[in-house]
């Protein structure tokens, strides 16, 4: 056996993980839980480490590994490795995005017919003498709509599965595509329109600031009465404060929690999960032999691969790693995130195809460039979770065909990235280049020139172009105190069309957004925000 590198196993991964290293020449301990002081002894004699989500592996783990390569999360979220710290050490880190899927999508499953059938407050009376059959009825979901918030791997295998007990399933998800809904039999609604027309209600997205308290007493109006809520994706989509209220007043007819904001549960979570139309498990969506097995194989597969230098699939900060010694490819890239923020806030929802177009220099790093607009694309949605390495997979798992063309000869600008938006959106196509040191520009909104710089809040419009317009929307916005920074102004042949972009000095509230809109000559007004 080849004792060059060792691997520290925590966190109760299954013992596969540690035969799977033998086998690959690999000496890996699996000493059980480990006080911190012990773990930050220990870790400079380790080249791997392997973790569940017990164990968080902070910059001051790192910086007591000088020999770690590569940190390995059995399991999907990485949110418990300072992603950060990790690759400016250089440490490469990994993770097994599709070792969980079947396994939560069947918990989920398991959750919506408990739901229904009362299954888990029957099992409890039975077990506690009674004989209670009228105070446990429950209802069919044959013929119920089923609403699924999140269309990804897990989403799409419920959509699957609860499509055979004759649900009619409803989905939201913007970048998801009609033929991917229409390949697993799912009707793609807007989101409120989901929280109105269903029974059952489950979400499979990240926490984020969009997802955060999707589901509360701000939301109580939109929601079908009586609906039933499960959340296996991540504690915080459904405001668990809200539920007591939202059952009391029978806006919710009952929910099913596998994940919380706070796990273990605090006293206040414990007082929730009390009430009779709430049944609860602590965090068992992957919670399977088969999955904690599979997860615990393609880890050790993985970071042997990576150790010996034979592969990196499931590297998280791979690129960003590789990047840090090329300075070269470092502006394109920002570029490229910052273009493709401000894409995945114009373009249509359900888009089927994004081709990204590259010109001159940036035509050399295309691949990753790719990557780096899907990145910031997705973002928004997406979060933490979406990175270089995986921004593909989201985008494709949700019917996205990405399509790449390259050229070494310039057009008007030395570098340009043209992203095309398909033809169903108000806006089209985004040209966007380099000015010099962080200074960012799209240069082209459809057929418009424009020089318009990435960063702050924007509003948008297109109009005729005629006297007396920009006049109207500064006048509409000072009325309300909203200062104007900058502006950008593309416009074809005099009289005729424009697109106009303000760079103002604060987030429009709906209201204000509204006086705007409604302005006589305003034609498809957008705001989008962009980081400084």
């Amino acid at each position: 056996m080849s004792t060059s590198f060792k691997v520290l196993l925590l966190d109760g991964v299954d013992a596969i993980c540690a035969e799977v290293f033998t086998k690959r020449g690999i000496q890996s301990d699996q000493p059980g839980k480990l006080e911190h002081a012990e773990l930050l002894r220990i870790l400079p004699e380790y080249s791997g480490l392997v973790v569940r989500s017990a164990t968080t592996v902070t910059a001051e783990v790192l910086e007591h590994a000088p020999n770690l390569k590569v940190v390995g999360r059995a399991g999907v979220g990485v949110d418990n490795i300072d992603l950060k710290a990790a690759t400016a050490k250089g440490v490469l880190v990994m993770n097994t995005p599709d070792g969980n899927t079947i396994s939560t999508a069947e918990h989920t499953c398991g959750m919506i017919l408990s739901l229904a059938r009362n299954i888990p407050e029957a099992v409890a009376s039975v077990k506690s003498g009674k004989w209670d059959r009228k105070s446990f009825m429950g209802t069919e979901v044959y013929g119920k709509t089923l609403g699924i918030v999140g269309l990804g791997k897990i989403g799409t295998e419920v959509a699957r599965r609860m499509a055979s007990f004759g649900m009619q399933i409803v989905g939201y998800d913007p970048f998801a595509s009609e033929e991917h809904a229409e390949r697993n039999g799912i009707k793609l609604l807007d989101l409120d329109e989901v929280l109105g027309a269903s029974d059952f209600l489950t979400v499979h997205t990240p926490l984020t600031e969009k997802t955060k308290g999707l589901i509360s007493l701000a939301s109580a109006e939109k929601l079908k009465p009586g609906i039933r809520l499960v959340n296996c994706a991540r504690g915080g989509i459904i405001e668990e404060a809200d539920l007591p209220v939202l059952l009391e007043k029978g806006v919710i007819g009952g929910v099913a929690l596998d994940v919380f904001s706070s796990e273990p549960l605090t006293p206040e979570l414990i007082a929730m999960v009390q009430h009779p139309a709430v049944i609860s498990t602590p965090h068992l969506g992957a919670s399977t032999e088969e999955a904690q097995e599979k997860v615990a194989e393609q880890i050790a597969d993985q970071m042997a691969d990576a150790l010996e230098n034979k592969g990196y699939k499931g590297s998280v900060n791979g690129k960003s790693i590789a990047l840090l010694a090329n300075d070269d490819v470092q502006p394109y890239l920002e570029l490229a995130e910052k273009l493709g923020t401000l894409c995945g806030q114009l373009m249509p929802k359900h888009s089927s195809e994004l081709t990204i177009e590259y010109n001159g220099e940036s035509a050399r790093f295309s691949e990753l460039l790719t990557d780096g607009v899907l990145k910031g694309l997705l973002g928004a949605y997406i979060t933490d979770s979406v990175n270089l390495i995986n921004a593909r997979t989201y985008a494709t798992d949700r019917g996205l065909s990405i399509k790449e063309i390259s050229s070494n000869q310039s057009e008007t600008y030395r570098d340009l990235i043209r992203v095309n938006l398909g033809k169903d959106g108000a806006y089209t196509q985004i040209a966007a280049t380099i000015f010099g040191e962080k200074d960012y520009r799209v240069v082209e909104i459809d057929k418009f020139r424009i020089e318009l710089k990435m960063g702050g809040d924007m509003l948008m419009y297109q109009n005729q172009d005629v006297p007396g317009m920009l006049a109207s929307v500064a006048g509409a916005l000072a009325s309300q105190n909203v200062n104007i920074g900058a502006l950008s102004l593309g416009r074809g042949a005099k009289g005729q069309d424009a697109v106009t972009v303000l760079q103002i000095d604060k987030k429009l509230s709906d209201q204000e957004f509204e006086k705007v809109k409604a302005l006589n000559g305003v034609r498809e007004l957008k705001y989008f925000s962009l980081p400084e």
